[in-house]
C-alpha cells in the first residue's frame, strides 16, 4: 500500500467502512501487527477531527518556526498579506485573511504596538484608515516566506504533487461558497468578487 495515492488510500478505506459499516473503534492496546494509521477504514464523525487534527497541527508547525521572530501565525498571515497587497483598510485586509475571523483589527492593534504596520489615512478618502508594512514589518517577510518554503517542502516530503492536487481539489469543494474561500481565491488566485 506504500505506492497507493491518498485518493485509492481513501477508497479502500471506504470500500473497507463500507463492509462494516458502523464498527465501534478498537480501544485495545495496539498489536505489533496493527495497521498504521493512513490505513485504517474511516470511522463515523472522524473527518471532521482528521482536517481539524491537521490544521492544528500544521499551525502548531507554523507557530513554532514563527516563535524566534514573536509572531503568531495570524500575525504572519497579515504581514504577508499586506507585503502582497497592502496598503489595505481593515475591511479589505479581512477578504485576504484566513487565520482570524471576523475583524483583524485586533491582530493590526498588536502589530502597529510592535512597530510592524503602520495606520496611515487613505489616500482616496481622507475619513478611511489603511494599515501598510512598516520598514520593520517589511524586514520579517524574507524571512516569513522562508518559513513558508519550509513548511511546503516538509509537506512536498509526505505528498507526491497528484496527492497534494488532490487534497486541494477536495478541500476547496468542501470549502467552497465560504468567505475562507472567497479569501483564498482572492489571495492565491486573484479571484475578485
Amino acid at each position: 500500500m506504500g505506492d497507493a495515492t491518498i485518493a485509492e488510500r481513501g477508497s479502500d478505506a471506504a470500500e473497507a467502512t463500507a463492509a462494516e459499516p458502523h464498527s465501534a473503534p478498537s480501544h485495545s492496546a495496539p498489536s505489533h501487527s496493527a495497521p498504521s494509521f493512513s490505513a485504517l477504514p474511516l470511522q463515523p464523525n472522524e473527518l471532521r477531527y482528521l482536517v481539524l487534527a491537521a490544521q492544528r497541527e500544521g499551525n502548531r508547525a507554523l507557530a513554532r518556526r514563527l516563535e524566534p521572530l514573536g509572531l503568531t501565525p495570524s500575525q504572519a498571515e497579515i504581514l504577508l498579506v499586506l507585503a502582497d497587497f497592502g496598503p489595505l483598510n481593515l475591511v479589505e485586509l479581512g477578504r485576504y485573511i484566513v487565520c482570524e475571523t471576523g475583524s483583524p483589527s485586533r491582530v493590526v492593534d498588536a502589530l502597529v504596538g510592535r512597530g510592524q504596520v503602520t495606520r496611515e489615512t487613505s489616500p482616496s478618502d481622507r475619513r478611511a484608515v489603511d494599515v501598510a508594512l512598516s520598514e520593520a514589518g517589511r524586514a520579517l517577510v524574507p524571512q516569513l516566506r522562508a518559513i513558508e518554503d519550509e513548511i511546503d517542502a516538509a509537506t512536498a516530503g509526505q505528498l507526491s504533487e497528484t496527492e497534494a492536487a488532490w487534497i486541494a481539489g477536495v478541500m476547496r469543494r468542501f470549502l467552497a461558497g465560504t468567505n475562507s474561500a472567497d479569501a483564498l481565491a482572492r489571495r492565491f488566485h486573484g479571484v475578485t468578487g
